[in-house]
């Protein structure tokens, strides 16, 4: 199947290299381009694509809105751009229904491979990304009422989720079956109303059940060292 993708920067330079290299993929297809959120928004309705990468900051109507808008409207992921030590709205986002996060000088493999993840349905930061969000964005743990839904496993699945770990990792740790684990995935994220697994991270630090100092997503919990994205 084609990946059918919409880019949107106000920077044309920017916009078009990425769309270029996008293009050559032989399982993607560069299907509009735009210049600002509300174009995005338009070229999404038009296009029907199964992702858009949005930058964060654009005028007439910022990449935050546009995300949210193409959320309400179907089953388009959406993937933020940006440069993350300038930007003050990547929590924002993520609220607003975005799908990962990438920085502007993302390497030409990872901008492919985030592609081709959040096409399959699956959430990703950049591990830069989430150690600044841990950082800045997370409020000081505190006991919230949120979590008193959840069944003792899935208070150890969302845990896990929080460290950055896969299923196949958290099957390990709790030594159980993948089957049980994306069960308990999935209970988590519907009985908190979340949208994705990232959503799940960062609801897991909201609530204090994991503290900042913990290791944070695509932190050293995960074997190996990585130059991808996290992958949730």
């Amino acid at each position: 199947m084609t990946i059918r993708v919409v880019v949107a920067d106000d920077q044309e330079l920017v916009r078009s290299g990425f769309a270029m290299i996008l293009d050559v993929q032989p399982d993607i297809e560069v299907v509009a381009e735009a210049g600002d959120g509300a174009e995005a928004v338009d070229a999404v309705r038009r296009h029907e694509p199964e992702v858009a990468l949005l930058d964060i900051r654009m005028p007439r109507m910022d990449g935050i809105e546009a995300c949210r808008a193409i959320s309400a409207m179907g089953d388009c992921r959406t993937v933020m751009l940006t440069t993350f030590d300038s930007d003050e709205y990547v929590y924002d986002a993520l609220h607003a229904g975005a799908s990962g996060f990438l920085l502007k000088d993302v390497r030409r493999d990872d901008l492919v491979h985030a592609v081709r993840v959040v096409a399959r349905g699956d959430s990703l930061l950049a591990p830069s990304v989430a150690r600044r969000l841990v950082e800045q964005y997370t409020r000081p743990p505190r006991p919230d009422p949120r979590l008193d839904v959840l069944t003792g496993r899935e208070r150890e699945t969302l845990l896990l989720l929080a460290r950055g770990m896969s299923n196949t990792e958290i099957a390990a740790e709790l030594v159980i079956s993948d089957h049980t684990v994306k069960t308990h995935v999935g209970n988590v994220l519907a009985k908190l109303g979340l949208r994705d697994r990232i959503q799940a991270v960062i609801c897991a630090y909201e609530t204090g059940l994991v503290a900042a100092g913990d290791p944070p997503p695509g932190g050293p919990c995960r074997p190996g060292p990585s130059p991808a994205p996290a992958r949730y």
